[in-house]
């Protein structure tokens, strides 16, 4: 009889091995990994050229401090992935209103207690931890739009539809730019219309807004702070002000055209080594991973990030409901956005903007923000049936 317990004993566990080894596979299944693998490979990519963008050759200095700490929560933040992703996303609907309130504190909370750095009051101190709340902002903005959204899917049809939604992101919109944080503040823009448009908004009025945009340009250009003229100044000519406002962009076409194809070496960029590359491990990195790493490294990275816009594409048009769909395009929008204007103002293609590149630059809130929003791509991908965890 004590044998006999002994093998059913034996079988059940077995059986439930058997039964937690099915769901495994099932839940690697669903796993995107193209996404998933593209995100690590770029996350790696940025540590390794922040390690050598803030290579220090002073001796008594810590030498890689930057990356140890963009390491360091980098791995805090992919726990934190793991737990969104073992969550039904659409459970985040219910929390709209909640989450539009605790956005509004928190922007309100940085123009009372923030602290101000370079020009700009954005950054609220926790300790030894500088968090800048707009960058949390964008990824609550994208939740609370898809909820306020879901209910419109194909019903803004005229302008009259879309003034409460616009009205709905202009509060946190305007205490964003109040920062100042234009940067975050066209962010929250490109989330708006490519959110709305994947709602159903017609073209005609999309292609009616930009033209009227244009049109009171001149009147919104009496309105800008003189070092918000002077970027646009200097992105029409940067040797308006060389030394000065053009410093940054000709500085970094400069490290980019001296990498040519293949670059300079990893440590061995002389922009950025030598100092003559100003932010070049947060807003400026991609300058540095032309000069050390060439056309080649650069292609190499954009090519990394096309596979993680498609797969966001990819699981919009999956999403097995529309909340998810708006999610999912929010995201997609966001780093897409970052990417294009980041890319863009550090080749000169662009004005200067303090919008970092995606899960490269420096920046623990931005960090954050880019591999929880990774996170939720996932969970959608996972949740494109139903599955029992």
């Amino acid at each position: 009889m004590a044998a006999e317990s002994r093998f059913r004993f034996f079988y059940r566990e077995l059986k439930a091995l058997a039964i937690l080894s099915s769901d495994t596979k099932r839940l690697l299944r669903r796993i995107d990994f193209a996404l998933l693998l593209s995100t690590v490979a770029i996350v790696i990519y940025g540590l390794v050229i922040i390690s050598s963008a803030t290579h220090i050759n002073t001796p008594g200095e810590e030498r890689f401090w930057f990356v140890q700490r963009q390491g360091l929560f980098a791995l805090v933040n992919g726990i934190l992935a793991i737990f969104f992703m073992n969550f039904d996303y659409r459970g985040l609907s219910q929390h709209g209103n909640k989450l539009y309130v605790f956005n509004l504190i928190m922007l309100l909370a940085v123009m009372l207690f923030g602290h101000a750095a370079l020009g700009a009051q954005r950054w609220i101190q926790i300790g030894p931890i500088s968090l800048q709340p707009s960058e949390f902002s964008k990824l609550i903005m994208i939740i609370c739009m898809a909820s306020i959204l879901e209910e419109r899917m194909g019903r803004l049809n005229t302008i009259q539809d879309l003034l409460p939604i616009a009205l709905y992101v202009g509060l946190p919109f305007i205490l964003v730019l109040k920062q100042p944080d234009l940067g975050t503040s066209l962010v929250f823009m490109a989330i708006f219309f490519g959110m709305v448009i994947a709602c159903g908004m017609p073209w005609r009025i999309f292609s009616g807004i930009v033209v009227l945009g244009i049109m009171m340009f001149p009147v919104l250009w009496q309105f800008m702070k003189d070092y918000q003229k002077m970027r646009i100044m200097v992105f029409l000519d940067p040797n308006v002000d060389p030394l000065g406002s053009g410093y940054h962009i000709i500085q970094s076409k400069i490290a980019i055209g001296s990498g040519m194809m293949f670059g300079k070496g990893l440590f061995e960029g002389t922009q950025s080594q030598l100092n003559f590359l100003p932010e070049n491990h947060t807003d400026f990195i991609f300058a540095v991973v032309g000069e050390e790493l060439g056309f080649v490294g650069a292609v190499v990275l954009l090519l990394l990030y096309l596979i993680v816009f498609w797969r966001g594409i990819m699981i919009a048009k999956d999403a097995s409901d529309v909340f998810g769909r708006l999610l999912a395009v929010g995201i997609t929008s966001m780093l897409a956005f970052h990417v294009l204007v980041n890319v863009g103002m550090t080749t000169g293609i662009m004005p200067v903007t303090g919008i970092p590149l995606p899960l490269m630059s420096y920046g623990i809130s931005s960090l954050t923000t880019n591999i929880l929003a990774i996170a939720i791509l996932l969970n959608i991908n996972m949740h494109k049936q139903k599955f029992l965890w």
